[in-house]
């Protein structure tokens, strides 16, 4: 397995200027499914995240039986809708699912239809979705058969995944990281210090080294999830979106510790600001 450092190089796609004559339909539909009851916070961060990174329309389907919100108040570009509402959709270009989603049954039944739903596009699972998908048989064969599926888990999380210890994960992340990606037959981020991102078609692994602890806060994971999924929407291929979105969240991490002067105190609700400035800066200097 070769091993190599993740870097803008890696993807070209992400950086290229935008034709004059775009659109909001140019650059794609992104679904999140996620926010259950008291977890809405986790569903506006992704949704302001992929806003941020250039996705064209967003929709934020919350976990609920009554939308929490009529709008969000500082983002009412974000479409609102009820997790069931967003699935009878036929516009979707990609789809995130799990953040603040439950482990409820009604849970586990929302992401049945996901999976379901969106074999033919890109789907990211993150943190609830990736503990169903641990104790849920069915959800983990499903997530199987899926032929555009990234998986973002965290340690503890990816312990789940492979029935084993978060200290056996941290033990050899590399190999932790290559067993759910050919477990799943997924793309696979494996979170932390230097995150790793490994395919299963693809006997490479890159390990990321921009960020800092200041990622170590609430909602940094929805961010990413956000970032990630707006990319994929925009018609950017599993891989690189997923390189590059890892990438991006750290460096806007590093961006807002520069400015602010240290790492303590960094708020998630502060990344997608510097995602957009990193993005438009990086495609300005490739001009």
């Amino acid at each position: 397995m070769e091993i190599c450092v993740n870097a803008p190089s890696m993807f070209p796609s992400v950086f290229m200027p935008r034709p004059l004559d775009s659109h909001k339909g140019t650059f794609g539909t992104l679904a999140i499914i996620g926010g259950s009851q008291g977890m809405s916070g986790a569903i506006v961060l992704a949704s302001t995240a992929a806003v941020y990174t250039g996705c064209g329309k967003v929709w934020a389907g919350f976990h609920q039986k009554t939308l929490p919100m009529p709008i969000i108040a500082q983002h009412p570009e974000i479409m609102l809708a009820c997790a069931h509402e967003l699935l009878i959709r036929e516009d979707i270009s990609a789809w995130v699912t799990g953040c603040g989603l439950g482990l409820d049954e009604d849970a586990v039944i929302v992401l049945e239809k996901v999976l379901s739903k969106s074999m033919n596009a890109p789907l990211l699972l993150d943190a609830d979705a990736l503990t169903l998908l641990s104790q849920r048989p069915q959800l983990s064969t499903l997530a199987q058969q899926h032929s555009h599926l990234i998986l973002t888990p965290h340690p503890t999380e990816a312990a789940r995944l492979l029935g084993i210890s978060t200290a056996d994960i941290q033990a050899d992340r590399h190999s932790a990281v290559k067993a759910i990606a050919q477990k799943y037959q997924a793309t696979v981020v494996l979170k932390g210090h230097h995150s790793l991102v490994y395919a299963f078609d693809n006997d490479t692994l890159y390990t990321n080294h921009s960020g800092n602890p200041g990622l170590a806060t609430a909602g940094s994971g929805d961010v990413l999830s956000g970032v990630i999924g707006a990319l994929c929407a925009q018609g950017i291929d599993n891989w690189q979106a997923t390189c590059a979105g890892v990438w991006l969240h750290g460096a806007a991490a590093d961006y807002l510790a520069s400015q602010i002067g240290g790492e303590i105190g960094l708020l998630s609700s502060e990344l997608p600001h510097a995602v957009r400035y990193i993005r438009n800066r990086a495609i300005q200097q490739r001009k």
